[in-house]
């Protein structure tokens, strides 16, 4: 506390020219500002202003830790208001990029609501399977899914996802379910493509490793696999984020879960910034309290 009031006493006696000035703002005596001055010049062991009967000057040291000192106290302003009752209010323009199908389906209700609760924000999502360049392109926050490569990008992790083989109950009754990843080889499986394996643990609770699958449908868009699992036309394997509605009413049901890979994270990614705008904290946060929630996975769209 002793060194935020040092600052405030710097801060104010320097850009209102004299410590009796910044005496009234702290509603103190300019003999107290002064001890703060000389307190905190003291511990940084540099003068910082050039005091005479007249007026006050700022050395050079003292005009370069001026700027940081208002940005400091900027930022605490900023961040007090941010978290009390009535404080300040997201405002300016958010861009989130997102997985095509996964936003379409998960991060665009989350953009709408978050408009709703931050009415001074504008919002451009755009959706796209590519990995996006964040600083190059301008977006703000991408949410993804998946193991995060080392990059000078800071990531916050917002939940867990699980795959999961899944097949209509027309499919089963006809066709029968396979007890282990050993027998996908004798059923229809449904994929993205043969180079695309689908990550199984080869005993329950055993090891992890990537199972070559064939069929005779193969289509690059997960989205016609999953229209055709629902039809019964094979077997897919899927995100839960995709499945889930279709698992709790039953039109799709789960298969080899003693095999099913460890969850894999849904991160929000976005540029290393010391000053992260408050809108983009706000969207983050509310991302996390939403896909943090298991339930919320369980339960479906």
């Amino acid at each position: 506390m002793d060194h935020i009031k040092q600052i405030e006493a710097f801060v104010h006696s320097a850009t209102r020219g004299s410590m009796s000035a910044a005496a009234q703002v702290e509603s103190v005596t300019p003999a107290v500002i002064g001890r703060r001055l000389d307190a905190l010049e003291a511990r940084l062991g540099v003068k910082l202003l050039l005091r005479t009967t007249r007026k006050l000057s700022l050395t050079f040291e003292g005009q370069a830790f001026l700027e940081d000192c208002q940005r400091i106290l900027n930022d605490l302003s900023n961040a007090e208001a941010a978290v009390s009752l009535g404080g300040i209010r997201a405002s300016g323009h958010l861009r989130v990029s997102a997985p095509a199908g996964f936003g379409r389906r998960h991060v665009a209700p989350q953009v709408a609501a978050f408009m709703q609760a931050n009415p001074d924000v504008t919002v451009r999502l755009d959706l796209t399977d590519r990995l996006v360049d964040l600083l190059n392109e301008g977006v703000d926050c991408a949410v993804r899914i998946g193991e995060m490569a080392d990059s000078s990008l800071a990531v916050s992790k917002l939940g867990e996802m699980r795959r999961l083989v899944v097949a209509s109950p027309d499919y089963i009754a006809r066709y029968g379910m396979p007890k282990n990843p050993a027998e996908l080889a004798a059923h229809n499986c449904l994929s993205l493509g043969q180079q695309r394996g689908w990550t199984l643990r080869q005993t329950p609770g055993g090891e992890v490793a990537s199972r070559k699958v064939s069929g005779t449908f193969e289509c690059n868009d997960g989205a016609v696999l999953h229209e055709w699992a629902l039809a019964g036309k094979g077997l897919a394997w899927r995100s839960m984020w995709e499945v889930g509605d279709d698992l709790r009413s039953g039109r799709l049901v789960s298969l080899l879960e003693d095999h099913a890979a460890p969850a894999v994270g849904i991160y929000a990614v976005f540029p290393q910034r010391r000053h992260l705008p408050l809108r983009v904290r706000l969207f983050i946060d509310q991302l996390k309290t939403t896909f943090g929630d298991s339930q919320y996975w369980e339960i479906g769209d």
